[in-house]
């Protein structure tokens, strides 16, 4: 029986599965990575390191048929053509480094014509402004440049270029960079003379499910790249326009399938995406919409201290925050859709001399799920169309007060995968697929269902946290 191994590469470490042709997963391995954080604003990895862990996951796997790869996104590298080697640190989707650079080309009015384009805001959250960077404070980068030696893309075309020689990314990667033409799925030269990025120095863009080399010394194909989203997406088998899969890894992003037209632009700060290419067909598009920190914020608020444990679900149920007046917003990084106001802060609101470590951990999380009602309305005002199915994935899915909590907020049935690493999944399914073995789209069996029961107050908390968003907004425009 053949054999495939998903690699899904993400913020915060790399997690290996043998997926099997008949659709069953076993986990091989994982492996967490230093994240640095070295000025306010600034989100580093060490591409040398990532790369050393998937090729050590790969060992561990033993013989294998194909790879499957799953990307960050958004997180940028550059290194040397000749030796491979990075110029610096990989930049991740957090970094908001040039930020300066983002608003002065807001002054200078070019929003409107990159949006048209490549279908997203002028934000350093997606890749560009980070490439250009390099460029701009690296000195190497600028000499290997001069000497036609610079290589620079997402961290997919850095780990293909270097495990199978193959400069190459995927269109559901590029169509996150700000770089990309979203309806010709190729690099735009006008996006890329805006941002000052020269084209050159781009990998090739290839179908998501195709040819992507062969890992060096092991005559293995790459059969799949994608970014960890899209691929997500796909694992939770979603077929229907306007329903949603919610992601809560580091942040929370949501994605729901797009109609024929998703590639003209998203509405209301919902944003196109390429879901997925398979060789050979159209793109297939999408529409998202992230939460820039949620994992993030429940890791920040456990740092406190054991007290403030988001795990313990007894405490969290006994414990009072909406309740209490109690808010937070978890804009830690800012605010993502629908607002994009890289400017916000996470923030309290309602602190008293009652409010205990215990009620602040409950805070973070009803701050999450009021965050993800936000990103279900926007979805549906976009689409025009009310989700038939709501999935989610992703650590904080463990958390079955969580689950529940959100369930309620939503006051819709929330559907939780038995396998929680969707992104692996889909990696799996993409491989299949283009094997031939249409796999089974996502049923009742492997599912666990969670309905909503609503105590009406939530309505009430609702209201209130919009408030707090509404005024977190208000406060960055006057400043």
């Amino acid at each position: 029986m053949k054999s495939c191994l998903a690699i899904d590469q993400g913020t915060t470490g790399t997690k290996a599965y043998r997926v099997w042709s008949d659709g069953r997963m076993e986990l091989v391995g994982r492996r967490s990575h230093q994240q640095f954080l070295p000025a306010p604003g600034l989100v580093e990895h060490d591409a040398e390191e990532i790369l050393r862990h998937i090729e050590e996951l790969i060992a561990e796997a033993g013989p294998i048929d194909a790879l499957a790869l799953a990307n960050q996104g958004e997180t940028v590298v550059a290194w040397d053509a000749e030796t491979g080697v990075p110029v610096g640190p990989a930049i991740v989707w957090q970094d908001t480094r040039t930020a300066a650079v983002v608003a002065r080309m807001k002054e200078e009015g070019l929003e409107p014509e990159i949006r048209a384009r490549s279908g997203l805001p002028l934000d350093c959250y997606f890749s560009a402004s980070r490439l250009r960077w390099y460029l701009d404070h690296v000195p190497q980068a600028r000499l290997l440049r001069e000497q036609g030696r610079l290589r620079f893309g997402t961290s997919d075309a850095f780990f293909l270029d270097r495990l199978c020689g193959v400069f190459a990314t995927d269109v559901s990667t590029a169509s996150r960079t700000s770089l990309m033409n979203l309806r010709t799925c190729e690099w735009d030269e006008t996006l890329c003379r805006l941002f000052d990025v020269p084209m050159d120095c781009l990998p090739s863009i290839r179908p998501t499910v195709g040819d992507f080399g062969l890992l060096r010394d092991r005559n293995v194909p790459v059969r799949v790249s994608a970014v960890d989203q899209q691929a997500a997406l796909y694992g939770h088998g979603l077929q229907h326009p306007g329903d949603v899969k919610i992601t809560f890894g580091t942040g929370a992003f949501a994605l729901a399938l797009g109609g024929e037209r998703s590639c003209e632009g998203g509405e209301g700060g919902v944003l196109p995406t390429v879901a997925w290419q398979p060789a050979g067909q159209p793109a297939v598009y999408a529409l998202e919409g992230g939460i820039l920190t949620a994992g993030a914020a429940v890791n920040w608020v456990e740092s406190l201290g054991p007290d403030f444990s988001c795990a313990d679900e007894a405490t969290l149920e006994a414990a009072q925050a909406a309740e209490k007046g109690v808010f937070f917003l978890p804009a830690l990084q800012g605010l993502g859709c629908p607002w994009w106001q890289r400017d916000a802060r996470g923030s309290w609101v309602g602190l008293g001399l009652d409010t205990r470590p215990a009620d602040m951990a409950r805070a973070v999380l009803e701050g999450i799920a009021f965050r993800s009602v936000q990103l279900v309305r926007t979805f549906a005002s976009a689409t025009g169309q009310t989700a038939t199915r709501i999935s989610v994935d992703g650590g904080l899915v463990n958390n079955r007060w969580f689950i529940q909590f959100l369930a309620n907020c939503l006051g819709a049935t929330v559907h939780v995968p038995e396998q929680i690493d969707m992104t692996a999944a889909g990696l799996g399914r993409f491989w299949l697929d283009g094997e031939g073995d249409q796999p089974e789209t996502a049923d009742a069996e492997g599912w666990r269902v969670v309905e909503p029961r609503p105590t009406g107050a939530e309505i009430l908390w609702q209201a209130a946290f919009d408030q707090v968003t509404r005024q977190s907004i208000e406060r960055c425009a006057k400043s």
